[in-house]
């Protein structure tokens, strides 16, 4: 059976961002005072792993700790020295024709997990994440000007098949939507 401890640390892995405490809370059917323990019994055995636990009171959240920045930086410094690979451009494209994008959509229409694919772009500046004033906890995404720029446009209208795509794609997620909330 899945501990706890275990059970959280699963749960941040897999969500790649911060997550309420509440949230957590709840999918794991804990009183607050069994995951107040499980999260400090978590922090502890993170210590001197290369991993740490952010908490910012209402969310927690899993990150590299302090003592690996060197190791990390040599990392992102290598992924930016590569090319663009297959998921990053899909998920390029999914912001591209339709700007403001959550990461849920991203996912949804490329059909697999992009975090580590936006996390890519955000790093190379080609796409920007701004807080959707409808939910604050969702983050959406657009092209930056460095993203024209490497795709050699001027404005994202200039896209292939730009009006067409770009409708179709806001179709598509907004039936997605509405019978997710039917």
């Amino acid at each position: 059976m899945l501990t706890p401890p275990a059970a959280i640390e699963a749960l941040l892995f897999a969500s790649g961002e911060p997550l309420e405490k509440k949230r957590i809370i709840s999918l794991l059917d804990l009183k607050e005072s069994e995951f107040d323990m499980a999260l400090e019994a978590l922090t502890t055995q993170l210590e001197g792993h290369g991993l740490s636990i952010i908490d910012t009171g209402e969310e927690i959240e899993m990150r590299t700790s302090p003592e690996t920045a060197k190791v990390v930086k040599k990392l992102r410094e290598s992924e930016l020295a590569r090319d663009l690979g297959k998921a990053s451009m899909e998920t390029l494209a999914v912001i591209a024709y339709k700007s403001g994008s959550t990461r849920g959509e991203v996912d949804w229409v490329r059909g697999v997990n992009s975090s580590a694919s936006l996390r890519t772009l955000l790093m190379r500046g080609l796409i920007e994440g701004k807080e959707d004033p409808a939910d604050k906890r969702r983050i959406r995404y657009s092209l930056t000007t460095e993203a024209l720029a490497h795709l050699g446009l001027t404005r994202a209208e200039d896209l292939p098949r730009f009006s067409e795509l770009a409708a179709g794609a806001r179709d598509i997620i907004k039936a997605e939507s509405n019978e997710e909330n039917a």
